[in-house]
């Protein structure tokens, strides 16, 4: 009887022991793929980082435009100052469209 009681543990502790050792083997192995992960970035990921800096450098541009257009507007009601905003407005807006990617 007590053999039997002796040898029901190890039958029912077999999985938890391979579960560990799998766990044990396969651990280095995942924090590597995951370092990995980290440290490079996708094609696509790369794309959508693009993409928002594009967006945002239109967006920019759009309002500079909406600022440049009320100068010209008070420049044409005889305000001299805002003659000068628009012209150096205009000066921002070339120097964004002109960056390079």
């Amino acid at each position: 009887m007590r053999l039997v009681l002796a040898a029901v543990p190890m039958f029912v502790l077999q999985g938890c022991v391979a579960s560990v050792v799998g766990d044990v083997m396969t651990k280095p192995v995942r924090v590597v793929s995951k370092v990995a992960d980290v440290l490079t970035t996708s094609q696509s990921e790369s794309d959508e980082k693009r993409g928002r800096e594009l967006r945002k450098r239109e967006e920019n541009i759009g309002k500079l435009s909406r600022q440049r257009d009320k100068a010209r507007e008070r420049c044409a009601d005889g305000d001299k100052d805002a003659c000068k905003k628009a012209a150096d407005i205009s000066e921002q807006i070339a120097d964004k469209r002109d960056r390079s990617y």
